[in-house]
């Protein structure tokens, strides 16, 4: 069966077709001057989807996500300064002390998510001269030019700049992105950008640079660009071109459209066959106001954020696994603790199958048909569980439909725990990590409660029952409504 995903670069769903037998696969990674916050983290986690579905259709993949600890600068314009010299001073360290905390931070919430590893994270500064070289190589081939303040790449050398944006349907006057100085055009971008330079010191008859990651390049000392070191080690570490390229969505009119620039001006052909996007998690802001949640907000969210309020991190990825990778997925409390006691309960059932299979046929992993969702119906009569399921991953990662898959043969009582698990090889929840958990006796209290839920819940008295359900959860305790009356266990999330 095939793996259909949406390609950005030529705006059609299409069959994946590897190079190798290897999927190459490169996604953007971090920033490192700050905690990323859980809009970041929810790029990452889609990224996630992808290869454990790429695994689970039996393709090996070789994941390379950078870590740009330089060159990435508070203006898409190519102003201001360092975001990592920024980070530096606002916590007096120093740049290096930043860059190495922060990674290590991010690999934590990695970690807490159940991503999983990349095959490499290279750093941009150990790839200093890979991008040096690429750069000379864009420089003997007539694409760049030198202004007081660093190397440019020229847009108008390249007839089809733009095309993963699609700018030449979008008027775009001088100045209306970036602040022009002395390049040519304003969607012209900086290869490499020479360091300020202090006023002469008294005595010393020369100037010193106010950075602290700087090299020595054939224009002088500086340090490279954010967009060259994704093209630099993309290519170093998967060749080019290579299958897929992933990031967040508004890495297409700058940073992605600039990598295939300098990338496919460089070598003369694609840098990536299939690039992936994904959509921003839209929060409201003090003012009310729906917003894609970022670092100069007012809307910052971090995971030990979510940690320090007992919410799981896996809470968190279960909710994002309802919403569609390509689709803008609005973030509140109230979702996230919906989440939390869907996540609690899928664990519940998994523990009731591990203790109760559903039938001797069952034991073995076998799994009974199912009459095929709306959406897959094509007149083919019943399919398994497993088919319907790889169906909808391999449609674009479709995990609302495939979390719907699973709701339903839990509730219809379809699904054997081994089939259960392997789908969970995908969505990466752990549910056999939850399998097994300390059975704890249910206080007197604890009971009490419950029986008074179930006597309002007799009685109608919805308002009431909502009331206890909701002291319970505070308590600890999630109840679930069944035809055989109310379930109560201690929440382990």
């Amino acid at each position: 069966m095939p793996i259909k995903l949406y390609n950005s670069l030529t705006r059609k769903t299409e069959d994946l077709k590897p190079l190798k037998k290897v999927v190459g696969l490169y996604t953007c990674g971090p920033t490192v001057y700050a905690y990323a916050h859980i809009g970041n983290l929810r790029t990452f986690v889609f990224e996630d989807i992808l290869k454990r579905a790429l695994i689970y259709n039996d393709y090996k993949v070789k994941h390379i996500m950078n870590i740009t600890d330089v060159g990435h600068l508070t203006s898409d314009a190519d102003t201001g300064e360092d975001k990592m010299e920024k980070g530096a001073a606002r916590e007096g360290k120093s740049a290096w002390e930043i860059a190495k905390f922060y990674e290590g931070k991010f690999k934590e919430d990695l970690e807490n998510l159940n991503i999983l590893k990349a095959t490499k994270y290279p750093r941009a500064t150990d790839h200093i001269k890979e991008q040096i070289n690429l750069i000379k190589k864009l420089e003997q081939k007539g694409f760049t030019y030198q202004t007081a303040d660093g190397v440019y790449f020229d847009t108008s050398k390249l007839p089809d700049y733009g095309k993963l944006a699609n700018l030449k349907n979008q008027s775009l006057e001088a100045g209306a992105r970036v602040a022009m100085g002395e390049k040519k055009s304003p969607t012209d971008f900086a290869l490499w950008k020479l360091s300020p330079l202090s006023p002469l010191l008294q005595g010393e008859g020369r100037v010193r640079s106010r950075r602290q990651m700087e090299w020595p390049s054939p224009w002088g000392v500086g340090f490279p660009g954010w967009h060259i070191e994704c093209s630099a080690m993309s290519v170093k570490y998967l060749g080019q071109p290579f299958d897929i390229h992933c990031g967040g969505i508004d890495h297409i009119p700058v940073h992605h459209t600039n990598e295939i620039a300098q990338s496919e001006a460089a070598e003369g052909k694609s840098l990536a066959n299939v690039w992936m996007h994904g959509e921003f998690l839209i929060i409201t802001n003090k003012s009310d106001e729906a917003a894609k949640m970022s670092k100069s907000g007012d809307n910052f969210i971090t995971l030990q954020t979510l940690k320090t309020l007992n919410f799981s991190p896996l809470a968190y990825r279960y909710l994002l696994l309802q919403t569609h990778y390509r689709k803008q997925l609005t973030f509140s409390w109230d979702a996230l603790q919906a989440a939390q006691n869907g996540l609690q309960h899928l664990y519940n059932l998994a523990r009731e199958l591990a203790t109760k299979p559903l039938s001797d046929s069952l034991l073995c992993g076998g799994e009974r048909s199912v009459e095929p969702s709306p959406p897959q119906r094509r007149g083919q009569g019943e399919v398994s569980l497993t088919q319907q399921f790889l169906s909808l991953i391999n449609t674009d990662l479709d995990t609302p439909a495939a979390l719907a898959l699973v709701w339903d043969s839990l509730n219809n009582k379809t699904i054997p725990l081994k089939t259960l698990l392997k789908f969970d090889e995908v969505l990466g929840l752990e549910i056999k990590k939850n399998l097994k958990v300390k059975v704890e006796k249910i206080p007197a209290e604890i009971k009490k409660l419950v029986e008074s839920r179930e006597l309002a819940r007799k009685n109608k008295n919805w308002a009431e029952s909502d009331r206890l359900r909701l002291e319970l959860d505070k308590l600890g305790f999630l109840v679930e409504d069944s035809k055989d009356g109310a379930k109560v266990n201690k929440k382990s999330l």
